[in-house]
């Protein structure tokens, strides 16, 4: 029986009878991460980063939650669970497993790039690498990020000289509190929609500090609003929360705006190539370290990369699952409103 197996419930490792990142509510889960498709309501007891923990609590409410360190060995029926950094979110892990001498490990979602707010990627040797492939295209090649800050800087500051409110929108857990740490405050006022503001308060509570910021709320100005930031869910695009903040210019931070013709079709002035998933580049990198002889390849662009690495030596096979990665224009189902 091999050590972890694909069910209609989610990933299973049946010798401990937990699942990792379950689509159904199970008995045990253990949480990569906070995002609603790795992170859903309705199972007994949740074994996640302790960081997730505050991100959980305000996702899915006051649950069984029991959080771990990265590299603390949990053993359930024998088999050895260890959660390992995977750079994506605040408390975003990598699970490893091991058993009989097998070593598994699932990825979750990651990226390399330290983003200055999460505990960087750290890769771990295994047997079996189960990835993520939601940018696995060439393509897909990230800039460095501060050059990316640099550009969003850039397009704030211009309108903040012609009097015009910036929004940008990007997913309130983890890239809003990316841009937040990284883009020049000097420039003038942060302000946050209510679901980014949510899950400021999620990292506070895990210990993060954050750069200061106000919440939207309709007892502020408006004119306050002409030099000012906005950070907001994309859900908040073409909505009559918009209306406070005329004129205003709008923006995407994603890992899509690398494609081209994506900004244009999401009616956005700016398009900011910024994602929290690893690039191809990264997705390559990854694989190699862990020095894993077999691969196993889900959401994104399976097929592509999958079939990439079996031309290079690799025992590699796409698997289906729910996980939806990055998504366009779609904000997180579980997001809160303002």
């Amino acid at each position: 029986m091999p050590l972890l197996n694909f069910t209609d419930k989610g990933m299973y490792v049946p010798a401990a009878d937990v699942y990792i990142d379950p689509w159904r509510a199970v008995k045990k889960a253990l949480i990569t991460h906070g995002h609603s498709d790795h992170a859903r309501s309705g199972s007994s007891a949740y074994l996640t980063h302790h960081q997730s923990i505050p991100i959980l609590t305000k996702r899915l409410g006051n649950l069984n939650y029991q959080g771990v360190e990265y590299g603390e060995i949990i053993t359930i029926n024998g088999v050895k669970f260890s959660f390992h950094p995977a750079g994506h979110v605040l408390g975003s892990s990598q699970i490893r497993i091991e058993h009989q001498g097998e070593v598994w490990v699932a990825s979750g979602d990651y990226k390399l790039q330290n983003d200055g707010v999460c505990t960087p990627f750290e890769p771990v040797k295994c047997n079996t690498f189960i990835t993520e492939s939601t940018f696995g295209l060439p393509v897909y090649n990230w800039m460095p990020q501060q050059d990316v800050f640099n550009e969003i800087n850039e397009w704030w500051s211009k309108n903040a000289e012609q009097g015009r409110c910036s929004i940008i929108y990007a997913y309130s857990l983890g890239k809003a509190q990316r841009i937040l740490q990284h883009v020049n405050e000097y420039i003038g006022p942060v302000y946050v929609h209510g679901a980014v503001a949510g899950m400021n308060e999620a990292y506070a509570e895990a210990g993060i500090e954050l750069k200061p910021y106000t919440k939207v709320s309709s007892d502020i100005d408006k004119s306050l609003y002409r030099k000012a930031l906005i950070i907001a869910p994309s859900s908040a695009d073409a909505s009559p929360w918009m209306k406070k903040f005329e004129p205003y210019s709008t923006a995407f931070a994603s890992g899509w705006m690398a494609v081209r013709g994506n900004r244009r079709r999401l009616s956005a002035d700016r398009g900011f190539v910024l994602s929290d998933h690893a690039d191809w580049g990264e997705l390559n990198t990854a694989v190699k370290a862990t020095e894993a002889s077999k691969v196993l390849v889900t959401h994104g662009f399976t097929d592509t990369f999958s079939r990439w690495l079996c031309e290079n030596g690799y025992d590699a096979r796409p698997v289906k699952t729910e996980y939806a990665g990055e998504q366009l224009s779609t904000e997180d189902v579980n997001e809160p409103k303002a």
